[in-house]
């Protein structure tokens, strides 16, 4: 009797299932698009404005008669835009991680789902925190000290496209540095540290996160400070969430 022939129906379903995947991808995508294109619109005419409000942190303590300069010709029309564009990706955030997580969700188990959503939520927030920070506590006094040590004789003028890297390359380092507690519960949770491991570990992180802070931060001290021990704190932050989150064994599956 010949071996029965694999069933064409089962390749069939696993190419429809796949192509259902496909399309619902690109569905999200272009919902995370559209809701970055329709922030983009909104914002363009409040371009020139939003640029205003970003560099009032240096404006504020240049010595009088200094300002922001353009060096490129094109400089005052794309730098703005760039600004309005850059706006739009960090107010639609939470639109595009929704539908991140609209698309993975139903392949989690209800365990990694109970973890996935205050881990998804809590590092939006502490992103837009960190970028709050930077901007009101940080970058006054970074600027502060910059136009400080400024030697005498030497006129301070920023090119306003190398200011707005410079303070974009800020917000977004603060915000990943501010992500420490949801970077500790997710490697206590894959298992790659336990709560014992974390309260040993203080002294290596507080190293670190001076060590990062020295590295991101302007040259000053009180920068690094603003950034240190926020990031120790951070830490602390992380052990007593994996202390009430993280249980042992709780990756594994249900047994049901």
């Amino acid at each position: 009797m010949a071996a029965p022939e694999s069933d064409p129906s089962i390749a069939e379903d696993l190419q429809q299932g796949l192509f259902s995947h496909l399309l619902e991808l690109r569905t999200r995508l272009l919902k995370s698009v559209a809701a970055v294109v329709l922030v983009l619109l909104a914002l363009v005419p409040l371009a020139n404005r939003l640029y205003s409000e970003l560099a009032a942190p240096l404006v504020a303590r240049l010595p009088q008669g200094a300002h922001l300069i353009a060096t490129g010709v094109t400089s005052p029309f794309i730098t703005p835009l760039k600004l309005a564009f850059y706006a739009s990706l960090f107010i639609s955030m939470p639109v595009i991680l929704y539908q991140l997580w609209a698309f993975v969700s139903p392949g989690l188990y209800k365990h990694e789902k109970r973890l996935a959503r205050p881990l998804l939520v809590a590092a939006l927030a502490l992103f837009y925190i960190g970028a709050a920070f930077a901007y009101f506590l940080v970058l006054p006094a970074a600027f502060r000290f910059l136009v400080a040590v400024t030697p005498q004789g030497v006129e301070m003028m920023t090119d306003i496209t190398q200011y707005l890297d410079f303070v974009m390359l800020m917000f977004f380092a603060f915000g990943l540095c501010f992500e420490v507690p949801v970077a500790v519960v997710i490697l206590a949770a894959i298992g790659v540290v336990d709560l014992e491991k974390l309260r040993s570990g203080r002294r290596y992180a507080i190293v670190g996160a001076f060590a990062i802070a020295a590295l991101i931060t302007p040259p000053d001290i009180t920068s690094m400070m603003m950034l240190g021990i926020p990031m120790c704190l951070l830490y602390e932050l992380g052990v007593l969430a994996v202390r009430w989150l993280v249980k042992p064994g709780s990756l594994k599956p249900d047994a049901s």
